[in-house]
């Protein structure tokens, strides 16, 4: 997972996308504003776009963003993850997806996280662009379990190290590589007495496209169905996921 790359960022940001023209310039344009108010400068920040062989324009709006492109060509997001992060330089990584914005003081919370010596990892955690009864329902439904587990979704950040440590994001994993990760970098915390965190003052806003797309309650009619698929196997999956995961992305 090491890059042979000379480092000359300190924190990079890797975002796996695959036909995200339409949802990415406003990621991009929301991280230009945390690099300016980077304490490091903005040119610390090293923003990595991994293409997985989108065939709209995702690759130019990156270019056009000042990002680094690199293509991803395995249909499997933890290998696009991965991907993105053979590239990354920083001594931080992080991961973002592409349907997201991230608060303008995201890496100064990192690094003042970090520099504590207690954390060995964390996420910011999310808001969402818009609510419902379900939405809110599904809400409910998960924040126990991230209040319990200290782990959560948004922007996830480690530090290069201890993501080389555990071999990155599980590429076997259809889908729940991120939360597999997490639990691989708390089981490298506790040997150091470092544990997961949550910055929630920083927390990104998600898009809520799979809500649109597949009902404000399916997470309780598909989603739930397919943990037991979790927990049974890393290469388990379904119709269902595949389309979920790794159908077209873009709004309905």
């Amino acid at each position: 997972m090491s890059s042979t790359k000379p480092q000359t960022f300190r924190l990079s940001l890797v975002i796996p996308a695959f036909n995200e023209e339409l949802l990415l310039p406003g990621l991009l344009d929301s991280i230009s504003v945390a690099q300016t108010r980077y304490r490091f400068g903005a040119d610390a920040v090293q923003v990595v776009v991994a293409d997985n062989t989108s065939t709209d324009a995702t690759a130019a709006v990156a270019e056009n963003f000042g990002c680094e492109v690199v293509s991803v060509p395995e249909r499997r997001i933890g290998a696009v993850r991965n991907g993105g992060a053979r590239a990354a330089v920083g001594e931080i990584l992080s991961f973002v997806d592409a349907d997201t914005r991230i608060h303008p003081e995201t890496f100064n919370a990192i690094e003042d996280v970090l520099a504590t010596g207690r954390v060995v990892a964390g996420a910011t955690g999310v808001s969402l662009d818009r609510w419902s009864l379900g939405i809110a329902a599904t809400y409910a439904l998960y924040m126990p379990f991230v209040w319990a587990l200290r782990m959560d979704t948004g922007l996830v950040f480690c530090r290069r190290s201890d993501f080389e440590a555990v071999g990155g994001y599980d590429e076997r994993r259809a889908f729940g590589e991120d939360v597999q990760l997490l639990v691989d970098l708390r089981r490298v915390g506790l040997r150091r007495d470092q544990r997961l965190t949550r910055l929630t003052s920083v927390k990104a806003v998600a898009s809520t496209r799979k809500f649109d797309t597949h009902g404000d309650w399916h997470y309780f009619t598909q989603i739930i169905p397919l943990l037991p698929l979790i927990l049974w196997s890393p290469k388990s999956t379904s119709a269902f996921a595949e389309r979920y995961w790794y159908g077209d992305q873009r709004p309905p």
